[in-house]
């Protein structure tokens, strides 16, 4: 006997469309296919909608802690779920950034509110690079951000020398934001008025 059967939803599969009835056993994807002589202690209805494994995004800025007036944890991951992610990397561009094992360890803390399964960017400075083989193993940690453009805080790495500096010490995945800061610099002379 499955958990739960998923009935007459639309899914994805080989690049079609089409109606499938999925079965699900301890908490897993079992069966993909006409069930209609399974039985189950759960059954829904999906006739009509259209059914997707949870997704995931990689980048999201819930700006907890500092703005929470624009978005928090708690919030941010909520409306997440709604829209069908179940995991999100959040990034460290918060006031305080998130830069250190202090500021880490109260992004898990505030993190237990959320409501998705989920995970935080450290934040790569001109400053902390050493400290950057000691994430390897930083339970929570999805990999390190880096900013060659202007951002919040004290996130900004814009000389070559000190970006290689955290490829070298880097002991997780780096995710760069790889503006030009000198040409950004340049450039904002050339924004127009309220198109900002």
């Amino acid at each position: 006997m499955l958990d739960l059967i998923i009935k007459n939803g639309t899914c994805f599969i080989d690049g079609d469309l089409s109606k499938y009835d999925i079965g699900v056993k301890n908490g897993k994807i079992t069966h993909i296919e006409d069930l209609k002589n399974e039985q189950s202690t759960n059954t829904l209805d999906a006739n009509g909608k259209i059914v997707f494994p949870g997704l995931m995004d990689t980048q999201v800025h819930f700006r907890e802690p500092g703005s929470v007036d624009a978005e928090d944890l708690y919030t941010g991951s909520r409306a997440a779920i709604m829209g069908g992610i179940t995991s999100v990397f959040e990034m460290p561009n918060t006031n305080p950034p998130t830069t250190n094992f202090e500021e880490f360890q109260k992004k898990i803390n505030i993190g237990k509110r959320m409501y998705c399964n989920h995970a935080f960017y450290f934040g790569a400075t001109v400053e902390n690079y050493e400290i950057l083989e000691k994430l390897k193993n930083l339970e929570g940690c999805c990999g390190i951000k880096l900013f060659a453009g202007s951002s919040t805080g004290n996130l900004l790495v814009e000389k070559e020398e000190d970006i290689e500096k955290v490829f070298k010490y880097a002991s997780k995945v780096v995710a760069v934001h790889s503006e030009d800061e000198e040409k950004l610099k340049l450039r904002k002379k050339l924004i127009e008025g309220g198109n900002v």
